[in-house]
């Protein structure tokens, strides 16, 4: 779907996929509802269009549309560290139980870039992650 900015029309989807330090199992049950709603504030604030979301014990999925005045690195850096701080102060027993004064996210991450050729299928892929349990090679 294109989207446009004053002087700009653009059709730019990210598919970014990031996990907790260590792999940690848990993005589950009350902290996968309040990321959910943290990530659905963040795109708002900052306004991206969130697609698609879909968040796992052990990685998140977020498909999102941002106007091309936005580097993806710094959509990443947004949402990895709001995410964290929030989740942090709203679960504190997460922080001492498994990340031992650490961040919430691994470095590292997934961004790729869709256009409306490869949306439904990103859209879909992430659908049946949850369901299948399947990990994205390169995380």
């Amino acid at each position: 779907m294109e989207r446009n900015t004053n002087h700009c029309v653009y059709n730019i989807n990210y598919h970014i996929v990031f996990c907790p330090k260590y792999r940690h199992k848990v993005i589950k049950d009350d902290v996968a509802k309040a990321l959910k709603n943290i990530v659905q504030e963040i795109c708002a604030t900052y306004r991206y269009d969130l697609i698609q979301m879909e968040a796992m014990p052990d990685d998140v999925h977020i498909f999102l549309s941002a106007s091309p005045t936005v580097a993806p690195t710094e959509i990443v850096k947004r949402l990895k560290s709001i995410t964290a701080n929030k989740i942090f102060s709203m679960f504190p027993g997460l922080k001492r139980r498994y990340f031992w004064g650490s961040g919430l996210w691994s470095r590292g991450y997934y961004i790729g870039t869709a256009g409306n050729a490869s949306a439904e299928t990103i859209r879909r892929y992430i659908e049946v992650q949850k369901s299948s349990g399947k990990e994205v090679k390169g995380k």
